[in-house]
């Protein structure tokens, strides 16, 4: 006969996850101190929410002491195009993967408010339902899960799937039977490490957010170092390039949603049309896109350092007609761009 746990895991399939494991909420001690070395190198940059949560990010058990098993969950986002094919081509723009369509917030957050409804249905109890909106270790809590293990590039990487999906989990204070924890599988590969445009990996395992192209074009406020700037090539929202380096990607399945499949104008937008929005503009061309969170100032921004990064001197009249953006960072971007592409067109580095 069927335990409710693995009712749980088919109807979870059944609602259109591709992964489902379940943990203890306590199985991830290794997290505190790991954090705390993060915190105390100062990797974390701007992200201050992370050192002021830190108590509850580091214990899933402190968030909610009530909690008594957590179902890990994984959706595939796998791209059906090659992500990396726009990176040289220097009239458009490049945007991760998971921020060409629909934001993932919303549509996995849907899917586990129905199975955690459908979980109190069949077994009662209670829940909390979370995806990357709260101070939840979401990839730890995937390896002792068993969804995969935290890579050489620290994000999560399964056997089954690669480096392409969604994470979202369900605490629930019912007793559930516990899958094993995946093992490391990454072995003497770097590809992840290499291919780093930033050098944002000190170490393997390790990140410093305050390199990464993901972290500074969604979460860094204001100018960014202009060391970094012509590190950034084309790319204004986000950075697949180490997820995309993996090898385990063989193993990809094919996203099932098709609110992950990629919008026709975000697999190659132009720059020159991405440089010109106005806030309202921006705001009706990325409505429930996760672009639309870092609002018209910082996404021109990052547009204009990839102007600045083109090589094309046509785009040069688009960054001047931004020189005296009311914004400063836009400013700022603005002249750096021209500067930067003058000084292309006279043979300067």
């Amino acid at each position: 006969m069927d335990t409710l746990k693995d009712r749980l895991v088919a109807q979870a399939l059944e609602e259109g996850f591709d992964l489902a494991r379940l943990c203890r909420p306590w199985d991830v001690g290794h997290v505190p101190d790991r954090l705390a070395t993060f915190l105390d190198k100062g990797y974390h940059g701007q992200m201050g929410w992370m050192a002021d949560r830190a108590h509850w990010r580091g214990d899933p058990h402190a968030l909610w002491p009530e909690a008594r098993s957590i179902l890990m969950l994984g959706e595939s986002y796998t791209p059906q195009e090659d992500p990396t094919a726009t990176l040289t081509q220097g009239d458009v723009a490049t945007v991760s993967v998971y921020a060409r369509n629909r934001d993932y917030h919303d549509v996995v957050k849907k899917r586990l408010k129905r199975l955690a409804r459908w979980l109190i249905a069949e077994g009662g109890g209670e829940v909390k339902v979370f995806v990357d909106t709260a101070p939840v270790p979401e990839k730890p809590l995937g390896q002792a899960a068993g969804l995969g293990w935290q890579g050489k590039h620290t994000n999560l990487v399964s056997r089954d799937m690669g480096s392409w999906f969604f994470i979202g989990s369900i605490f629930t204070t019912l007793e559930l039977e516990t899958d094993p924890p995946e093992i490391d599988h990454c072995g003497s590969c770097r590809a992840c490490l290499d291919v780093c445009p930033t050098d944002a990996f000190p170490a393997p395992y390790q990140l410093d957010a305050r390199r990464c192209i993901s972290y500074l074009t969604i979460e860094h406020k204001g100018p960014v170092d202009e060391e970094l700037r012509g590190l950034m090539g084309n790319r204004i929202y986000g950075c697949d390039d180490c997820l995309a380096a993996c090898p385990w990607n063989k193993f990809a399945v094919e996203a099932r949603e098709v609110k992950y499949h990629a919008r026709d104008d975000l697999i190659a937008p132009k720059l020159a049309d991405l440089a010109v929005l106005d806030d309202a503009g921006f705001r009706a061309r990325f409505s429930g896109s996760p672009i639309k969170r870092i609002g018209r100032d910082r996404f021109v921004r990052n547009v204009l350092y990839a102007i600045g990064n083109s090589g094309d001197p046509a785009l040069g009249a688009v960054a001047q007609g931004l020189c005296d953006d009311p914004d400063p960072t836009v400013a700022d971007a603005a002249r750096w761009a021209v500067l930067r592409l003058n000084s292309d067109a006279n043979g300067m580095d």
